[in-house]
């Protein structure tokens, strides 16, 4: 598929996005709603095992990722909720029609990178070069610009900042990559926790951290992936409620579409990897059937529409 009129050079596409969210931006006020999102990957590509999976070697096992990402169309339609799908270029540039039929569907296409990195493992050059890479399968396929990142293991923090930096220079318009917690792998505890403009010495980007909910000077994780298969769904209402009602602040939920795929095959692994990656896998479409079916959800796209029409910085830390 050749380029349309959407894909252009960074500083004409931020310049033409930016005048398309003002001119569709979703209004100001109203009832809370909560974003929704899908990191699209599957089983083999996870951080949780790329230490006894090399990517060489990714075509060598079952193809899940399309029937498990239709499953997830399937229960998004039966509860009218759009989101934004983070695709991987790797997976985007193998099944196209797969791209497609997510934007046919009504659903945000960002990217996910290419190779499923670690930003934080780049060099500023590797990460621009897998950036461009992904970002241009992803729109050749569906025809479509694609202006929202997300890392790959929520990979940016205070040490690779410079990657924001180059996703604005690339056209980005937003970025979803930074978890303000402590964990083993990732993290950025110090970071702003809800949704803020980071000034760039070129310009900003729109910055959508993962959700916390603050309890004893501590973020804690909450509404999305292994958060959400392994601790109780009394934590995660209580946390959401906790954000909507003290914060007034919207929840970013996100997920897999291998998390709603038991039959999965089964990865030798260290047994912490096994245990994030395999617990709760039965219950999770009942769990996420349950979220849809008692929220209000939308992409990210429209949280960024939003704050572009307020022409203000909606951040509360």
């Amino acid at each position: 598929m050749g380029k349309t009129p959407a894909m252009q050079t960074s500083a004409d596409q931020m310049t033409n996005v930016g005048t398309e969210l003002r001119s569709h931006a979703a209004p100001v006020g109203g009832a809370l709603r909560d974003v929704l999102s899908v990191d699209v990957e599957d089983y083999y590509h996870v951080e949780a095992f790329a230490d006894r999976i090399e990517r060489s070697r990714w075509s060598e096992f079952p193809w899940r990722v399309s029937a498990n990402t239709h499953r997830v169309l399937e229960l998004m339609a039966r509860h009218g909720c759009r989101a934004t799908f983070f695709v991987l270029g790797w997976v985007a540039e193998r099944d196209p029609a797969l791209v497609r039929a997510i934007h046919a569907a009504g659903h945000e296409l960002a990217c996910h990178s290419y190779w499923h990195r670690r930003a934080c493992t780049l060099t500023p050059e590797e990460f621009r070069s897998d950036l461009r890479q992904a970002k241009a399968v992803i729109e050749d396929a569906a025809g479509v610009a694609v202006v929202g990142y997300r890392a790959p293991t929520f990979s940016i923090g205070p040490e690779n900042l410079w990657a924001l930096e180059i996703l604005a220079d690339e056209g980005f318009l937003y970025d979803s990559s930074i978890f303000p917690i402590r964990h083993d792998v990732y993290g950025f505890p110090g970071a702003p926790r809800f949704a803020h403009w980071r000034s760039l010495p070129g310009g900003r980007i729109f910055e959508v951290p993962m959700s916390t909910v603050r309890i004893g000077g501590a973020n804690l994780p909450v509404g999305g992936g292994g958060y959400l298969r392994l601790l109780p769904m009394s934590y995660t209402r209580w946390a959401m409620r906790r954000i909507h009602e003290a914060d007034r602040q919207p929840v970013v939920v996100y997920f897999h579409p291998w998390e709603l795929d038991p039959e999965q095959p089964r990865l030798a692994g260290r047994w912490k990897s096994r245990v994030r990656h395999y617990t709760g896998l039965r219950g999770m479409e009942k769990r996420l059937d349950q979220l849809l079916a008692s929220g209000c959800f939308e992409p990210v796209i429209d949280l960024v529409r939003r704050a572009v029409a307020a022409g203000e910085n909606p951040s509360r830390a």
